[in-house]
């Protein structure tokens, strides 16, 4: 099925080598991904996924921890270019955040949704123009994945084995096939992959 606007739906997010987006710690154990996370590939890859985007769609987690942090960094003139030019790019595009909690968005340009991820993304793909992000939130990943209704997947691959912690790709997804459209490998080993969805 073809979308009138053409819209594309990408998600990015880094995983260890056994899969997992988060340490055994829990959510906020990120100890594996510490050492990669501001490489020149990481960065250069962190640019790449927000270039073509005019929607960020994040979960109420994600979206406290960006705004708690990200804003700030737009006017940091010792900030890296690259973090600036993310910063600025956040702060300025439309958000959705979906949540069961929040009431009222907390930041500008923002509107805060209690939907299905897959009610959301058909909505946002019906209007506008440029990429819809799912930026970094694998709690609406998941959902879009197994409705084979992400287009593009960013992923940093970093050479660690975590151990224990979430897995992205749970058993049960539907069999798609991807092309892999660009790779770049860091001094550390960190992979950065961009794979679009054949459809």
């Amino acid at each position: 099925m073809t979308d009138p606007t053409g819209r594309r739906v990408t998600a990015n997010l880094s995983l260890t080598l056994d899969g997992r987006y988060n340490g055994p710690g829990g959510p906020s154990d990120f100890g594996a991904f510490a050492p990669y996370v501001t490489t020149e590939v990481a960065r250069d890859h962190m640019t790449r996924i927000w270039e073509g985007a005019t929607t960020a769609l994040l979960g109420r987690l994600n979206a406290e921890g960006f705004m708690g942090y990200w804003p700030s960094v737009a006017d940091d003139e010792n900030a890296d270019p690259r973090d600036r030019g993310y910063s600025k790019w956040l702060v300025d595009t439309e958000k959705v955040v979906l949540s069961t909690t929040l009431t009222q968005a907390p930041w500008e340009r923002t509107r805060v949704v209690n939907a299905p991820a897959t009610d959301i993304v058909t909505e946002l793909k019906a209007t506008g123009e440029g990429d819809i992000l799912v930026n970094c939130s694998a709690s609406i990943i998941k959902p879009l994945l197994s409705a084979d209704l992400l287009d593009r997947l960013y992923l940093m691959i970093f050479p660690e084995i975590a151990g224990g912690g979430q897995r992205l790709f749970d058993d049960g997804l539907p069999a798609t096939k991807w092309t892999l459209s660009h790779q770049h490998t860091g001094q550390l080993g960190e992979m950065a992959m961009v794979y679009d969805r054949v459809r």
